[in-house]
């Protein structure tokens, strides 16, 4: 106890007196400790200024990598798959241009318009109303109902719509409704043709123009 409590007092001893004296000329222990302090500065500016800000670049560039090499590897996927994708292409491109072949364009509204009625007159049918209605265009195609009335028997009745169903064109029945004559024999079909057509590039056109003078009216 007596050799720890000299050490206490001479430890002590060392730092008194030390105002208005160069450190260079301090004791051992003063010395020590400051430079310890000034080393211990420098760390937490070294970590603070320079190391820090290098690993969170670091990081950041980890990060990147990953993302880098998850692209990579879609890219290799699609690569590997590239002929697979191409002939999806080309299917769906084949598949668009089927579905488009059965919408006829303007001009040939008319020749299908005969095509629905040579349906009901080729199956002994009479018809008692075939009445086009107003066109109503959508985005990239036009919609045009027809009403119309026939009268027959029930299988000939039951094969003009077969017919209209596997017309080269798209014809849809709706609205259909059926009744029997008084006299008995017979059946009236009522009910709403409806057939479509694409767009000619003047229309589409127009209804893009139109879409996009809704939307500034919209805004005002």
């Amino acid at each position: 106890m007596a050799d720890l409590k000299n050490f206490s007092e001479s430890l002590s001893a060392q730092f008194r007196g030390l105002e208005g004296r160069h450190p260079g000329l301090w004791p051992i222990a003063p010395r020590l400790l400051c430079a310890l302090g000034v080393l211990a500065l420098v760390a937490f500016l070294g970590w603070y200024l320079y190391w820090s800000p290098q690993l969170e670049e670091l990081e950041a560039g980890r990060k990147e990598e990953v993302k880098l090499k998850e692209a990579y590897q879609d890219k290799v996927k699609q690569a590997i798959n590239l002929d697979a994708l191409r002939k999806q292409k080309e299917q769906v491109g084949e598949y668009v241009a089927t579905l488009e072949k059965q919408l006829p364009s303007k001009a040939e509204m008319d020749a299908l318009l005969s095509d629905i009625n040579q349906a009901g007159l080729g199956r002994g049918l009479q018809f008692e109303l075939f009445k086009p209605g107003q066109v109503v265009v959508k985005n990239y195609y036009a919609e045009l109902p027809i009403n119309i009335r026939v009268t027959g028997n029930y299988h000939d009745v039951g094969a003009f719509s077969s017919d209209i169903a596997n017309l080269p064109r798209i014809v849809t029945l709706n609205n259909l409704s059926l009744s029997s004559s008084k006299e008995g024999g017979t059946l009236s079909l009522e009910a709403v043709a409806k057939t479509f057509r694409y767009l000619d590039r003047e229309e589409v056109e127009a209804q893009r123009k139109a879409a996009g003078a809704k939307k500034k009216g919209g805004k005002k």
